[in-house]
């Protein structure tokens, strides 16, 4: 069962009521999750979990220990507490120690819904079983994985701050598989609503794949334009909002760096028609009310017209550069300045070029070129004079994302959709666009389906 304000903020309090050091930092989580994880055409595994959970960190003058609990009984909280600043007493400075903070104003977000948290079993094996029946309706194999989340956190400090949330989310992914092995298609949603989930359509997306991904050719590596569904997006960008850290920018070890300790900031990097962005109170999209360090959450630009508007800085290197703190990002948003485009339009203006619906094993290079590697996976295609010619076995790539989205390489942006990476599982989501863009680096052929 989630906490509600008054029990997280109980909790809170008496874990300060029992603080002798100097500074501390408390934080209550309690949790609701299910899932069903289903194969060849029946459930595999199912379960639940409610938990709740208590942080405590500590400074003794700069000196910082912490220390964690489930046990909610008075003694447990006390003990927690001791621990955390014996910890402190014996622990080297932190050099990074920047006193908590004091109140704050948060305004909440719309982030949580009930029946998302508390979906019933027969509802999710209701909605499991529709996307099995789909898969044997068309002759394929299928997998996947359905789970639900709901979160209640809590935060609070011994100068008087004081934080509670609450947070929903639903997601259903599919891998459907050829019975001959030689096609496979992939398809992943989210929602913080399990009404807008919508389960009929990751089942069609993922089977229309794999029957259509059935007998690839092999294709050379080589630099191509590619159309990528907004799932090969949200893939690629999963690593992109860490980019804009304003430390490694003025430490020299970011894409965003210039010579002299310098940074980026106000240079068109990007492609002018990009805005990339924070909103905490977007109706498809709401975010915590709380940005890092327990800062109040805003809506913040990070790219801006192609360019690049605001890096963040955390509590502590703000004070080092003698500047604010940046709240956020607690979302991420992708969109253009131009009127959308559709893939199907974006296929049909590509004279020869691939689609990729789906990146996987994805992996950081070189974070000063924003490089990344990484391989295609369930589902790739040859557009030749505006049309699908055949499927195409998989590649690996290297690619840099400030290459990707640069002036000049961008040839049409989608409308942004609710995605999230696939190797999250589902666990976080951006609303990102589909894209067309002109070169991008396939190095060599893989084997994989």
């Amino acid at each position: 069962m989630l906490l509600s304000e008054k029990d997280a903020k109980g909790i809170c309090d008496t874990l300060l009521g029992h603080v002798k050091a100097d500074d501390a930092v408390v934080n209550v989580s309690s949790e609701d999750y299910g899932h069903l994880r289903f194969a060849a055409g029946s459930f595999t595994t199912s379960g639940r979990r409610e938990d709740v959970n208590v942080n405590v960190t500590a400074w003794v003058g700069k000196r910082r220990g912490g220390a964690a609990t489930n046990d909610l009984s008075p003694d447990a909280l006390a003990a927690v507490v001791r621990e955390a600043e014996e910890i402190a007493a014996v622990s080297p400075e932190d050099r990074e120690y920047v006193e908590s903070l004091g109140p704050q104003q948060y305004k909440p977000t719309q982030g949580f819904v009930e029946a998302t948290a508390a979906i019933a079993p027969a509802a999710r094996a209701k909605a499991v079983s529709d996307v099995i029946g789909a898969c044997e309706k068309d002759d394929v194999v299928g997998a996947g994985f359905h789970q639900s989340r709901g979160a209640a956190q809590a935060s609070a400090t011994k100068h008087g701050n004081f934080a509670y949330s609450r947070g929903s989310l639903a997601s259903l992914s599919l891998t459907a598989r050829t019975k001959t092995g030689d096609g496979s298609g992939y398809f992943l949603r989210n929602h913080h609503d399990i009404a807008k989930l919508d389960a009929a359509r990751v089942a069609r997306e993922s089977i229309q794949k794999a029957l259509r991904s059935r007998e690839p050719r092999a294709l050379d590596a080589g630099q191509y334009s590619v159309v990528l569904e907004p799932q090969a997006v949200a893939d690629l960008l999963g690593f992109f909002t860490f980019a804009f850290d304003a430390r490694q920018a003025d430490e020299g070890r970011s894409a965003f760096s210039a010579p002299g300790g310098k940074t980026r900031v106000g240079e068109t990097l990007f492609d002018e028609r990009i805005s990339v962005y924070a909103d905490p109170w977007h109706p498809e999209l709401p975010g915590s009310p709380q940005a890092q360090g327990g800062i109040p959450a805003q809506k913040l630009h990070l790219v801006k017209n192609g360019v690049l508007e605001t890096l963040v800085y955390s509590r502590f290197w703000a004070k080092q550069k003698g500047t604010q703190p940046t709240p956020g990002p607690v979302n991420g948003i992708m969109e253009s300045s131009a009127p959308p485009v559709a893939v199907e339009a974006m296929i049909k203006d590509t004279k020869r070029g691939l689609l990729v619906t789906r990146f996987w094993y994805i992996r950081p290079v070189d974070p000063r070129s924003l490089l990344i590697t990484g391989l295609t996976r369930d589902g790739l295609w040859l557009i030749e004079d505006g049309k699908l010619a055949y499927p195409v076995r998989n590649f690996r790539f290297n690619q840099s994302i400030l290459k990707l989205l640069a002036p000049g390489n961008v040839l049409a942006i989608g409308a942004p959709e609710r995605v999230g990476a696939s190797e999250a599982q589902g666990s976080a989501s951006s609303l990102l666009p589909a894209l067309h863009a002109k070169e991008f680096s396939f190095t060599s052929q893989s084997e994989a389906v």
